[in-house]
């Protein structure tokens, strides 16, 4: 990849800004709310199509805006969740969900196994591969997943606003609630409004801890990031708030933490 490649899409991947100069790689699994054709909307209604059930809400323009803050590689998938959720393994049902919250998906139903491992060679393994690559392009990597989610779920209203994820590794997410209060008002939590028993950490797990890099996974309420506004101060709020819990890390001597 020459050093002019640095915003394209192909292979229903999504890259920007793939030479920035940071060690932190962004990703963004639920960007895209697109349905290919040949998929015939997944037999959703068209209401249905452009909800949260089908992709999350501003995290792609939040991650885009932390890219230029950060100056960071991003790696995203180009369709819909419901074709194939890249933040799951192909082994889990929740890859190619017949029923998200209230809405069936007509196209999930009874997939035969060729039709599931078809849409794995097709999204999952192209993204996946993208991600390795970014990752192993950069020194002591960072990874960092963006996500948005509804402020009302199953009739329940949510009251966290951001939320910092992690799995067995806690030192970036410790590092960054620890200094929350220093750069935000807003009601941060520890995994919430998911955490890793909901399933949601597959790709911290395979692309971060499993080879020991800083991880972290960001959700962010959806009516957070309605405007560009909006979605421009919340980049700027994290990427600040996101160095300062790698400059801790690194006062606390971290041998993984170079950024």
């Amino acid at each position: 990849m020459g050093p002019t490649d640095r915003n394209h899409t192909q292979d229903h991947v999504i890259i920007r800004n793939a030479e920035g100069g940071s060690n932190i790689v962004l990703v963004c699994e639920h960007a895209s709310a697109h349905i290919p054709k040949e998929y015939d909307g997944l037999g959703l209604s068209p209401s249905d199509r452009t909800s949260h059930a089908v992709w999350d809400p501003g995290a792609m323009a939040l991650a885009e805006e932390l890219s230029n803050w950060l100056q960071a590689p991003l790696v995203a998938s180009g369709v819909s969740r419901l074709i194939y959720d890249c933040n799951r393994p192909p082994n889990s049902p929740s890859a190619m969900p017949a029923r998200s919250e209230v809405i069936n998906v007509p196209g999930n139903t009874a997939l035969s196994q060729a039709e599931r491992d078809a849409r794995v060679a097709t999204f999952y393994a192209p993204f996946y591969g993208a991600l390795r690559e970014a990752i192993e392009r950069v020194d002591a990597p960072i990874l960092v997943t963006v996500h948005s989610y509804t402020p009302v779920f199953h009739g329940q209203t949510r009251a966290v606003e951001i939320g910092i994820l992690h799995d067995s590794d806690t030192r970036l997410a410790d590092a960054m609630l620890a200094l929350s209060h220093q750069h935000t008002s807003a009601n941060v939590q520890r995994n919430a409004p998911y955490g890793p028993e909901d399933g949601v950490t597959h790709t911290l797990k395979e692309h971060g801890v499993a080879h020991g890099h800083l991880n972290v996974m960001l959700e962010v309420r959806n009516d957070l990031l309605e405007t560009a506004a909006q979605q421009s101060e919340m980049a700027q709020m994290i990427s600040g708030w996101l160095m300062a819990a790698v400059s801790h890390l690194r006062v606390q001597g971290d041998l993984n933490c170079q950024a």
